[in-house]
């Protein structure tokens, strides 16, 4: 079995419909390192040339930045012909003049975006924070509508994401100005305590269900199957340990333990004695859940974002993925394309 990655398939029950295979903006905007903007423009032009009709942004990613390349490439396009997400929690604030040093500065220790500016982060899950950051995320992309609207990263502040951000998604969903509402999370109980009381389309989930470990699985991912909630997968090498498992490759944004780094060689390993490359069965294997819509790759150069498409179209054995159930190394009743 193999898959489609430009097949387009709709969001829950919405009509709002996304490619297979997606493009996250975070590394365009300066993940860990800076990103040239015509390397940036250069990306986006690949990925609409073959085919991706699906991005995603934030207005954390490079602190505005990734929000403004996406949408700089993709003005002049038919605007009916791809889908287009970004999310709410997260305001930009400008900085005084006379502290702009030291917020750079503070700014850079934090690590997560190379490409910083005067600009302060401030979380804010409120309606009036939701309405705001809608309001200047279009300013940036210079688009006229936003397709789907995720809140950010409510880890410690699902309260008032509940209380707040999901009304104010749900009102702009009701009054047509977006096609469907969600939630990007790094964590599984946070996103099942999104899907049991809300009434949500998809949730963008990041590194949670992937080859090296799929904690959704039990609870999460059987409820959105039950409530019709899609699931875009993110972040599926883990921060790049199923990328290249050597000693000192991240996950979750860090430097991996070791015990991981062995699981993702021994995940290699099976793949590698049935000819397979370890990215093009991590990139396959979350797609194989009815759950999962969508795969959107992380990327900062074009020969990455060239192992999706080709990894999602390759023939993998069935062989490979019965081995990796039987050494214990994927969970007993996760699916797998071959299934």
């Amino acid at each position: 079995m193999s898959f489609d990655p430009f097949e387009r398939v709709k969001l829950g029950t919405t009509d709002v419909e996304v490619t297979r295979l997606g493009l996250g903006t975070a590394e365009i905007g300066g993940l860990y390192t800076p990103v040239p903007p015509e390397q940036a423009a250069s990306l986006m032009r690949h990925a609409w040339d073959v085919g991706v009709r699906y991005f995603d942004s934030a207005p954390y990613y490079g602190y505005g930045s990734a929000e403004r390349r996406v949408g700089a490439a993709l003005q002049g396009h038919d605007r009916d012909a791809f889908s287009l997400s970004t999310k709410v929690g997260r305001l930009l604030d400008p900085v005084e003049p006379d502290a702009a040093d030291s917020h750079l500065a503070a700014a850079a220790a934090d690590g997560f975006f190379g490409d910083i500016r005067p600009l302060r982060v401030r979380y804010d899950y409120s309606r009036d924070g939701v309405m705001r950051s809608v309001e200047d995320s279009l300013e940036r992309l210079g688009l006229e509508r936003i397709d789907i609207l995720y809140i950010h990263d409510a880890d410690d502040h699902m309260d008032e994401a509940m209380l707040g951000a999901y009304p104010a998604l749900a009102e702009l969903r009701d009054q047509g100005v977006v096609g469907a509402i969600g939630a990007g999370m790094n964590r599984v109980d946070m996103t099942l305590r999104f899907a049991r009381e809300g009434d949500f389309d998809a949730f963008m989930l990041a590194g949670r269900y992937t080859l090296l470990e799929q904690p959704a699985l039990a609870e999460l991912l059987p409820v959105c199957v039950e409530k019709d909630i899609s699931i875009v997968a993110v972040g599926v090498m883990n921060s790049g340990i199923l990328a290249n498992p050597r000693p000192g490759a991240r996950y979750n944004y860090v430097e991996a333990p070791v015990e991981l780094i062995e699981k993702a060689q021994a995940l290699a390993a099976v793949c590698s004695r049935h000819g397979v490359d370890l990215k093009t069965a991590a990139i396959q294997f979350p797609l194989a859940h009815p759950a999962v819509a969508s795969v959107a790759a992380g990327v900062r150069t074009i020969d990455h974002l060239d192992d999706y498409p080709r990894a999602m179209a390759a023939d993998v054995p069935a062989d490979m993925w019965a081995e990796l159930r039987h050494e214990g190394l994927i969970l007993e009743d996760a699916p797998t394309p071959s299934a």
